[in-house]
């Protein structure tokens, strides 16, 4: 996790049109607050002319940020420099939902890293269209939601869904192998605080048995990409990717074995670097401060 168990970090995450200054201006609301940086990353982009940049602070002497008032200064220079922004305790745990199938990979590493404390996450509930994984939920202490979804009930189902994120104020929803595909209203009320994962390989295989598929056309790679949920189904912004060499030796059960740890690796990492502001989405890309 970000930041120390006893000394409070703030984060501040950035982009905006590249300029001289923004670095000095961003330095000088810090030194107003009495902050000094732990962590800065910066990136000028010479393509698109845009600049990003994160930065992690603490009062030297320990003591307790005034987010409000870095907030009230930061609102001035964001406004100079036509800034994206937002500013947050490193160490805030966001309110999160996790949503299954059948496939319990991604779920058990998911609230394993969390029951750890390597995720600032707090998982309110998981929900599933299956029954299948509430065991795996119920041995974590994680409430479990069962909404099942038939074409004739899927509205009904997403409203549901978005009844939970309003009422427990989910700020992050994960899909960990969540088997439906999302309607276009739902992705658009979730952009930018939902999560997919699926599998990656060339030449690219949907449909049933993708592993099956890879196994009888010889791929000599697998892996794994999380991204941003969008109406376009599995073309959001990519956050990250995971990569497996496989050879000839393997079985399509081992091809799946090793596709579904190349899928828990991505998705974590996906979670971990969103919790902890290390991502600036622009248009259908990313900028990722690991």
């Amino acid at each position: 996790m970000t930041g120390s168990t006893e000394v409070q970090h703030g984060v501040l995450l950035l982009h905006c049109p590249d300029q001289p200054g923004i670095v000095h201006a961003v330095s000088e609301v810090l030194v107003q607050e009495k902050c000094t940086i732990v962590q800065s990353q910066q990136f000028g982009s010479s393509t698109t002319g845009s600049f990003f940049m994160r930065v992690e602070f603490a009062h030297i002497d320990g003591t307790p940020l005034d987010l409000p008032a870095l907030r009230g200064r930061m609102e001035v220079v964001a406004e100079r420099f036509a800034m994206t922004w937002r500013l947050a305790d490193a160490a805030r745990r966001q309110r999160a939902v996790i949503m299954v199938s059948r496939f319990a990979h991604c779920l058990n590493d998911l609230l394993f890293r969390t029951s750890i404390g390597e995720l600032n996450l707090d998982v309110v509930a998981v929900v599933s269209n299956h029954t299948d994984l509430r065991r795996i939920a119920d041995n974590y202490g994680v409430p479990f939601r069962h909404i099942p979804v038939t074409p004739d009930t899927k509205a009904d189902a997403e409203a549901a869904l978005l009844d939970l994120v309003r009422d427990e104020g989910v700020e992050l929803v994960v899909l960990a192998r969540y088997m439906q595909i999302l309607s276009d209203g739902l992705c658009r009320r979730l952009s930018g605080r939902a999560i997919n994962i699926h599998h990656s390989m060339l030449p690219s295989f949907k449909g049933a048995r993708p592993y099956h598929q890879a196994h009888a056309r010889g791929v000599k790679f697998i892996g794994a990409t999380a991204h941003y949920v969008t109406a376009d189904l599995d073309e959001g912004p990519i956050i990250e990717q995971e990569l497996i060499r496989v050879d000839h030796s393997l079985s399509p059960e081992e091809l799946a074995a090793r596709g579904r740890e190349a899928e828990s690796r991505a998705l974590a990492r996906a979670v971990r670097w969103h919790t902890e502001n290390r991502i600036a989405v622009v248009g259908n890309r990313t900028v990722v401060f690991p």
